[in-house]
């Protein structure tokens, strides 16, 4: 146990060193290796509604929460959240200042390397029994740290990042499939699941979200019962179908007025609402201010952040 302490905590300050080097100034930032991303926050904030993709979250330093419909999932340096489908959240970090900075790690998850590796390794009967959400907050071990370690010194070389990121990101693949979320993860992406169907339902709710959602046209596609489609949608998004695409529309309706400079009238009509005002009520209690003002707002911090010095 305490060779089991030592090996964590050193692989998490050499993490930490590496990022407050590469991050000076609070921000996401892209890295050369694919579907990695790098974090920095110096203050803590209010919560935010959000989508997060398949993804794993790891900490260096801090401590963050999210909100899934009525469930908590709190995590920071001993732990790392993680998610095995697109799902709506509210988010905020905790604990950060811009003398100890929140420091972390994105991955996003490969469902086709999920789906391989779960044909080689067997089911794990240790951990049995799941959370029937499509996310949950699990120890981190000395081995998926160290793996995380091995991939953000990667990044400092464009070239074996290139070479060897998709390597090493297959390990951290496995070491999912083998963790406590492993066989949720698996059949959220192993066909014939009740979670694949539902995994299909919500990529067919993103490509299709602009346009009318009928519930027991979308449980046929997928050969289940209306009942059980919703029942299970439910236990694994948090949402109803309906609530769901709801979200899905809000959260780009934001997305055409940050980055495309949609106005309002064109970002409600563009992501499938037939009226104005009810896309403005409707954004005002997901985000907790009109979409102009929230689109200002956010614009405004944006631009704060690009004009700040460098350290």
């Amino acid at each position: 146990m305490e060779s089991y302490r030592v090996d964590f905590e050193k692989s998490r300050m050499a993490l930490k060193e590496i990022l407050l080097r590469r991050l000076p100034d609070p921000g996401d930032y892209a890295t050369p290796v694919e579907g990695l991303a790098l974090h920095r926050y110096n203050s803590g904030d209010a919560p935010t509604p959000c989508f997060y993709d398949p993804m794993i979250i790891v900490v260096a330093q801090g401590r963050k929460h999210v909100r899934i419909g009525t469930e908590n999932f709190p995590y920071g340096e001993h732990t790392c959240f993680v998610t095995g489908i697109n799902m709506p959240a509210s988010s905020c970090v905790l604990e950060a200042s811009e003398d100890v900075p929140f420091l972390s790690m994105s991955l996003n998850l490969d469902k086709g390397i999920i789906a391989d590796l779960a044909t080689k390794i067997p089911p794990s009967t240790e951990y049995s029994s799941c959370n029937a959400v499509g996310a949950a907050v699990q120890p981190m071990g000395p081995e998926l740290l160290d793996a995380f370690l091995r991939l953000l010194e990667l990044t400092e070389n464009p070239v074996r990042a290139k070479v060897l990121g998709n390597l090493v990101s297959q390990e951290i693949h496995y070491h999912l499939l083998t963790s406590r979320f492993g066989n949720q993860l698996r059949a959220l992406n192993t066909l014939g699941s009740q979670g694949n169907q539902i995994a299909q339902a919500i990529s067919w709710l993103r490509d299709n979200y602009d346009k009318a959602l009928h519930v027991e046209e979308l449980a046929a596609r997928l050969n289940m019962a209306p009942s059980t489609f919703h029942k299970y949608f439910k236990e694994i998004t948090t949402l109803s179908p309906l609530q769901y695409q709801k979200r899905l529309r809000l959260s780009e309706a934001q997305r055409l007025m940050l980055s495309d400079n949609y106005d309002v009238t064109q970002a409600a009509f563009a992501v499938g609402y037939e009226s104005s005002t009810q896309f403005n009520r409707e954004y005002k209690r997901l985000f907790g201010d009109s979409p102009r003002k929230s689109v200002m707002k956010m614009k405004s911090m944006t631009a704060e952040r690009e004009a700040a010095p460098m350290q």
